[in-house]
């Protein structure tokens, strides 16, 4: 398999949009990586938009990016309450440093904007966001997957066969 040995961190907190977790999670683990959830800190499930569960492993102060090769940040309203912890502001951050993929859909945008990474970056995101993108210093396109260098970013849920497709990709690469 493709990611065979490959360790990924999928963000979790309430709100988040099913799709957009539970697609890269079940896609990456089909490619054999071993595929983490982590909360922000203190609750053991976190209930999407439409009140499904997910069960954290571990929680983003006990999870240090050079242990990962991939940070994934998931839609819905869930960033806007996940960049209000710092582990999990810090993990993205780290992460994209250290040249770790890191991949953000829809809403997720938040997060790179609050870990500081978007400065002179193309991406994309949900339309609603893409002023505080663009205010964060990012060059916006409106395309299903951008991929600039070690960012990779996508728009909505129908666009999850491309963005899984470009972290699958550049995993395989790493």
């Amino acid at each position: 398999m493709k990611l065979d040995g490959k360790r990924i961190a999928i963000l979790a907190e309430n709100l988040y949009q099913e799709m957009e977790l539970w697609v890269p999670y079940y896609r990456l683990k089909e490619e054999g990586a071993d595929v983490k959830i982590v909360g922000a800190g203190g609750a053991k499930t976190y209930a999407s938009k439409h009140g499904y569960p997910v069960t954290v492993d571990v929680q983003a102060d006990q999870v240090n990016a050079v242990e990962l090769d991939a940070v994934i940040v998931p839609g819905g309203y869930a960033p806007d309450m996940m960049r209000r912890h710092a582990a999990m502001v810090r993990l993205v951050s780290e992460a994209h440093r250290q040249g770790k993929v890191v991949a953000a859909i829809c809403h997720a945008g938040w997060m790179l904007v609050s870990a500081g990474v978007l400065a002179g970056k193309q991406a994309t995101s949900f339309s609603s966001i893409k002023d505080d993108v663009v205010n964060a210093g990012a060059k916006w396109s409106d395309a299903e997957v951008v991929v600039d260098g070690n960012l990779i970013t996508s728009r909505k849920p129908d666009d999850l066969p491309a963005f899984c497709r470009e972290i699958i990709k550049a995993l395989a690469k790493s």
